[in-house]
């Protein structure tokens, strides 16, 4: 039996359209995690859950993902339901995507059209909507074959050379161009980005990205580690666009830090390609700060799928700080106390309160500090604007005025010890 919800639970939803959920996901233990997530997926989408209904299943069926039984009960309660859209949470091909919509006469979306309608919704840069668009298309292009199946079958027939395959190709063609023009547009801000990365590489600070599962409290301590006002939101994928910031750390170290797009259990393919340009930031950084929201009761397969996602960004193998996060909405503290005796360079906080935020600087200056190398070096007085550049932007030690030079010892980033190679010692 499907469950539904009455309208009363859902009333402070902005509600635009309403929908009937298929969960298709085979593992029991998981059951929990995936209802909560698609329905956060919902509301960001400002659509209402009004009936939902699971089959487990070891293969999906070609011609609808569920099975004709199945199938035929599904289109009985959207319809009772008097649903919008039936949302499926998984990916449809798009002949079954078709099929089902016809069978039960309702419009039909899959998990990655509803990220994909979110994405639309909040990305305010151009960056944002250049990636979104692309990401939208890429997942619409074997689709729009689908669209026009029946003309396919029919090409080569004697009067069926017309309209419908000219239509195909036409379209086709249309949303080739716009994909290509779009890549050559994010490539242009991938440029622009590596760009201001090297420019900030002239300042040897170590960089740091900031990751997390999608409402984990990253935003939150961005802005109380930074000042910076990043939104935020308990809604997923509050922050799509990265912000960067410097931070001042214990005993005149510094980071920077930049805040990423929150992760998500199987982040679609077409997203994490066309928002590479943005995750670079993650590949780009000498460690990484991942944000758990240790709270959750499904915070290790959230956790898991953060790193999943980080190796599919060839950032696997960075040094992380793992910062489990709202610990004050644990009811046994001793919990997260073994988690971090556990877990190598983690610390437990929450930004919320602000509590455990001490342990967290000393923890990312002990990780600063590893990023840089200790160097003892005489420079000639000619050069003493590098000792400024130190003072400005690394960490000296000593300096000593003699009759041969400055004598320095200094904790400096392989790009400050390039200008300061010729005067090693």
């Amino acid at each position: 039996m499907p469950h539904t919800k009455n309208t009363a639970e859902l009333d402070q939803w902005k509600v635009q359209e309403t929908a009937f959920l298929v969960y298709v996901n085979d593992s029991e233990a998981e059951d929990d995690l995936v209802e909560a997530e698609l329905e956060s997926l919902c509301e960001a989408a400002r659509i209402k859950p009004i009936g939902m209904m699971r089959q487990r299943i070891d293969r999906p069926h070609q011609h609808a993902y569920i099975g004709k039984g199945k199938l035929e009960e599904l289109c009985a309660y959207a319809k009772d339901a008097d649903a919008d859209v039936i949302i499926f949470d998984c990916e449809l091909s798009g002949i079954q995507a078709r099929n089902i919509s016809e069978t039960c006469e309702v419009k039909v979306v899959d998990r990655t059209q509803l990220i994909l309608d979110i994405f639309a919704r909040r990305a305010k840069t151009t960056e944002g909507q250049l990636q979104v668009e692309l990401a939208q298309l890429s997942y619409m292009m074997p689709r729009l074959m689908s669209v026009y199946t029946k003309f396919e079958r029919q090409r080569g027939g004697i009067g069926m050379r017309g309209p419908g395959e000219t239509k195909l190709e036409s379209d086709r063609r249309m949303v080739r161009d716009r994909i290509s023009r779009l890549g050559q547009s994010i490539e242009d801000v991938k440029i622009h980005r590596k760009q201001q990365r090297s420019s900030r590489r002239k300042h040897p600070f170590p960089f740091v990205s900031i990751v997390g599962y999608t409402s984990a409290g990253k935003s939150t301590l961005m802005n109380l580690l930074t000042g910076a006002e990043v939104l935020v939101d308990a809604m997923v994928f509050a922050t799509l666009d990265p912000t960067t910031r410097k931070i001042d750390l214990p005993d005149g170290y510094s980071i920077f830090l930049t805040d990423t797009v929150g992760f998500i259990r199987n982040l679609p393919t077409n997203l994490v390609a066309a928002f590479r340009a943005t995750l670079e930031e993650a590949t780009d950084a000498d460690f990484i700060i991942h944000v758990v929201d240790v709270s959750h009761p499904n915070w290790e397969e959230q956790a898991a799928s953060v790193l999943e996602t980080l190796d599919q960004l060839d950032a696997g193998e960075k040094p992380i700080v793992t910062v489990f996060n709202k610990i004050d909405a644990l009811p046994d503290p001793t919990i997260v106390r073994e988690l971090v005796a556990h877990t190598p360079d983690s610390v437990a906080i929450s930004a919320l309160k602000k509590v455990g935020i001490n342990d967290l600087m000393n923890r990312l200056k002990e990780m600063a500090q590893k990023q840089l190398g200790r160097v003892s070096a005489v420079l000639p007085y000619d050069k003493s604007n590098i000792v400024d550049e130190c003072y400005r932007f690394g960490r000296v030690i000593k300096a000593d005025y003699e009759e041969d030079g400055i004598h320095l010892e200094a904790e400096v980033t392989s790009e400050m010890l390039g200008l300061l190679k010729p005067y090693l010692t």
